[in-house]
C-alpha cells in the first residue's frame, strides 16, 4: 500500500466493472442456477475459513494457503453476477435494506440482553 489514498468502489462501480470483466474475459454470465451454485460455494469456503480460526477445527495441510479476504471477494463478486443478471441495483437495494433494519430493530439489539457483554 505504498502510501496511495484507499480507492472508494460504489456498490454501482462494481456492479459496472464485473458486468465489464464478464464481457471482456468471461465470456458470458454463467445461469442464474449455476451462479446460487457458486454463491453457495464461495460462502462454505468463508465458512470453512471460520471455523478453523475461530471454531475448534484445524486446517487441513492443503488448507493453510485459504485468505478469508479472498474468499469474501469471491462471495462478493457472484453476488454481483447474481444481481446484474436479475436487473438488481445493489446499491440502491442495500440502502432500503439497511433503513429497513433500522427501523425494524431500533430498539431490538440495545435491549437485548444477550448482547450486554462479549461472547466468550
Amino acid at each position: 500500500m505504498s502510501g496511495e489514498p484507499a480507492s472508494q468502489l460504489s456498490l454501482a462501480d462494481a456492479q459496472a466493472r464485473v458486468d465489464r470483466w464478464i464481457s471482456e474475459v468471461g465470456v458470458r454470465y454463467f445461469s442464474e442456477l449455476t451462479n446460487l451454485a457458486q454463491l453457495v460455494e464461495e460462502v462454505g469456503e468463508v465458512a470453512r475459513i471460520l471455523s478453523r480460526t475461530h471454531g475448534d477445527q484445524s486446517f487441513k495441510d492443503s488448507e493453510k494457503d485459504l485468505d478469508l479476504a479472498d474468499e469474501l471477494a469471491d462471495v462478493l463478486f457472484v453476488l454481483i453476477c447474481l444481481a446484474n443478471q436479475s436487473g438488481v441495483d445493489l446499491e440502491e437495494a442495500f440502502l432500503r435494506n439497511l433503513e429497513k433494519k433500522t427501523l425494524r430493530d431500533s430498539d431490538r439489539h440495545s435491549s437485548n440482553e444477550k448482547l450486554e457483554s462479549p461472547p466468550d
